[in-house]
């Protein structure tokens, strides 16, 4: 399986069947990986519904004709745009043509603001853990330090996660490194940082970090690729 970080919270992930974008904010990212009208998408998954996570879903949905999974109110909005969607809550999970996954709690908020100044609500936050190739993948969208994020290690080993590291906005590098270490992560990408100065951090200090407590950290650089058949 090809993963490959596209700045902010975004993720690509292509097992050579099926491709499965996550959290795609590209346009007006300056530091995207890919212009969104060059992605191609089966799935297009939210974890949330700040415009930081989903201002590429309606384009990347509607051209690549890929159903969007969400919590149910962010869903409801873009079916009421005229999209496929999959509406989904806390504890729910579905097995789709790429695998199966899961929606586990995150500790932030969601909305959008319109021109108007008046606030859509979009439901809660959310975590996505994915099963696919073989391979358990968590990716934790934007989230505070939470205990609970044990029950997810617990209920099996996560092999790759993505974990925000930004601060201000989620937890930072320290309440990330417990968050690798509750969530039993073999494999970590930090995400969520450098877009912009209040969420400026060290991606390859934070790396260096995880490795100190024996977890192998990825430091990519947007539009970088993991392969997981290559990794250590």
């Amino acid at each position: 399986m090809k993963i490959t970080y596209l700045g902010h919270s975004c993720i690509h992930l292509d097992t050579g069947k099926h491709q499965i974008i996550i959290d795609p904010f590209l346009t007006g990212n300056p530091l995207a990986g890919k212009p969104a009208d060059e992605i191609k998408a089966d799935y297009v998954l939210l974890t949330h519904g700040h415009s930081d996570h989903i201002s590429d879903a309606d384009s990347i949905s509607r051209r690549n004709q890929a159903p969007i999974v969400a919590i149910v109110e962010l869903a409801n909005y873009f079916a009421h745009a005229g999209l496929q969607t999959i509406g989904m809550n806390l504890g729910g999970s579905i097995s789709l043509p790429f695998g199966k996954l899961k929606w586990v709690p995150a500790l932030h908020s969601t909305s959008v603001t319109r021109q108007d100044g008046v606030s859509l609500y979009f439901g809660v936050a959310a975590g996505i853990v994915l099963e696919l190739d073989g391979l358990t993948l968590y990716h934790a969208g934007d989230t505070a330090l939470f205990s609970d994020m044990k029950l997810i290690g617990s209920r099996r080993p996560i092999d790759l996660a993505f974990l925000p590291i930004g601060d201000h906005y989620t937890m930072g590098p320290e309440d990330a490194l417990v968050a690798a270490e509750w969530v039993n992560a073999k494999h970590v990408v930090p995400v969520h940082y450098n877009t912009f100065e209040l969420i400026r951090q060290d991606g390859e200090r934070f790396v260096s970090e995880l490795q100190k407590i024996g977890i192998q950290g990825h430091f990519l650089q947007p539009a970088e690729t993991l392969n997981t058949e290559t990794w250590s």
